[in-house]
């Protein structure tokens, strides 16, 4: 690679624009693609993109636009940040395009398990695309775009084998409000920030339902356990959970008020229907569709997850929150480490 990359951005959410004004900063040629050509049209006419990222101007050497072939053309590095649910689509359609070789540098940025599969996105993504599973790469943390477009100091890992590549990609996103740390536990790091997403639904009910600052605080703890049981009996590192892919995004999205997942959950706290909810939102909540596949998943490998297991039957079978809140209370006495 040299210094100067043409890189190709998947994605022109509030996420994506975000990484592609970052990646510009850092002089490289940029390429931000929207699957919708009237989206894509009227954000390239107004340098803004008003429906995602209102407020935050958008370099006119980025060149914005809805033809995938050519936006891939000569990349030398992909960036995907796109919904998890069409990731899998959008994968499949990069593949058709034959722009990407077996050692094209691939990137992901979207955090969840796809729902049926229950497959992280690095997975999904070596499954559709025709470049060696080593070149694929996991871009993750706490980073809420509306903060870091404001150049708001944030840190991040981003999650993939240990070599030269790992951290040439890791100088290519480095800025001095943009941190990046490596760590190479894909799977830790892939499932901490999926899982995540669903306690932060949790504590979006417990805020709803009127509870106050215990509750939040034992719901995050249980919740960091529940998630790092899974995640290493998927075979993740127990360490990973408590860095910035771990308990950081947790706290992040959790507690932040520009978190969907977290405002999708306090909404239902205070009794709304989750169709309701979910058909007022322009963006999407990751965590909805995660929840069905992190059930399946705990299944599959045995594990015991009470809270997402709640959460779940409150989001499909209409399960009353409070009822599951005092269900969890209620659960046998334990030991805390066991």
């Amino acid at each position: 690679m040299s210094n100067r990359l043409r890189i190709t951005v998947l994605g022109a959410g509030s996420w994506g624009t975000t990484l592609a004004i970052l990646l510009h900063e850092n002089e490289h040629e940029v390429r931000l693609w929207e699957y919708f050509p009237e989206q894509a049209e009227a954000v390239a006419d107004a340098r803004e993109n008003a429906k995602f990222l209102p407020g935050i101007g958008i370099p006119k050497s980025i060149h914005i636009g809805s033809d995938l072939d050519a936006a891939l053309a000569d990349s030398e590095l992909v960036l995907f940040v796109v919904p998890t649910h069409t990731m899998r689509e959008t994968a499949r359609a990069v593949a058709a395009t034959d722009r990407l070789r077996p050692d094209s540098t691939v990137v992901n940025a979207s955090k969840g398990l796809e729902e049926h599969t229950m497959k992280r996105m690095s997975e999904v993504l070596a499954d559709e695309l025709p470049v060696e599973p080593g070149n694929i790469y996991s871009l993750i943390g706490p980073s809420h775009a509306e903060e870091v477009s404001r150049k708001i100091p944030t840190s991040v890992v981003i999650a993939g084998e240990k070599g030269d590549r790992i951290n040439r990609i890791q100088r290519i996103f480095f800025r001095p409000y943009f941190r990046v740390y490596t760590n190479y536990d894909v799977v830790g790091s892939e499932i901490g920030v999926a899982l995540k997403n669903i306690i932060a639904i949790a504590a979006g009910v417990c805020d709803g339902l009127g509870y106050g600052d215990n509750t939040k605080a034992a719901l995050l703890s249980r919740g960091l356990v529940e998630i790092s049981r899974l995640g290493c009996a998927l075979g993740a590192r127990r360490e990973t959970f408590f860095g910035l892919s771990g308990v950081g995004d947790l706290i992040v999205t959790a507690l932040s008020r520009h978190s969907r997942n977290r405002y999708v959950g306090e909404r239902i706290g205070k009794g709304e229907p989750l169709d309701a909810v979910l058909n007022s939102m322009v963006m999407v909540a990751e965590g909805i569709r995660t929840t069905r596949a992190a059930v399946e998943l705990g299944k599959k490998m045995d594990v015991e997850l009470p809270i997402i297991k709640n959460i779940y039957k409150v989001l499909f079978n209409g399960k009353d929150p409070k009822e599951a809140i005092i269900e969890l209370m209620n659960r046998p006495p334990r030991e805390e480490m066991w």
